[in-house]
């Protein structure tokens, strides 16, 4: 959350010529409103089926850099997905996730005591992340494009 995965993968997929593809995004234009609507509306449980079908969807049909919400390795049957390609983690602490992003507005799952929840949501969250990554690289105090250039690098890949 806020790690700047849409902003790095569009500038990777342009690097790399290929396209680019978030997941979240593809959440949005299916059902014509927010993902904090559809939390709101339809609750969590609602939005994580969206988001398998829409990670198996976009790893079946997509060819080049896909952006996948924060909560998307939560399901088993995603990280299986995941498993052999060449996934990266955006990692950053919370100081940095509060400069980038304030912790609050559209983030549903730190509408109350933000720092602390996602310090939580990190602490269940980081070994399905490092479980399916193949590099980690950090965000914190690097550009968008330090950290695109850090991924293709831990992943040796050249710019198109």
């Amino acid at each position: 959350m806020g790690s700047g995965k849409s902003t790095v993968g569009a500038l990777l997929a342009e690097r790399l010529g290929v396209p680019y593809r978030d997941t979240d995004a593809d959440i949005v234009a299916a059902e014509g409103r927010a993902i904090s609507d559809i939390f709101v509306d339809e609750g969590e449980p609602h939005f994580r089926a969206l988001e398998r079908a829409a990670v198996a969807a976009a790893v079946a049909e997509h060819t080049g850099v896909l952006a996948l919400g924060g909560g998307a390795v939560l399901d088993a049957g995603t990280r299986a997905l995941l498993s052999g390609r060449p996934v990266v983690y955006l990692s950053m602490d919370v100081e940095e996730a509060v400069r980038r992003v304030g912790l609050g507005a559209a983030r549903p799952l730190l509408a109350i005591n933000p720092r602390r929840q996602w310090r939580e949501l990190m602490e269940a969250r980081r070994p399905l992340y490092t479980e399916v990554a193949r590099v980690v690289v950090a965000t914190d105090d690097r550009t968008p494009e330090e950290v695109a250039q850090a991924v293709l690098d831990a992943l040796e890949l050249k710019d198109a």
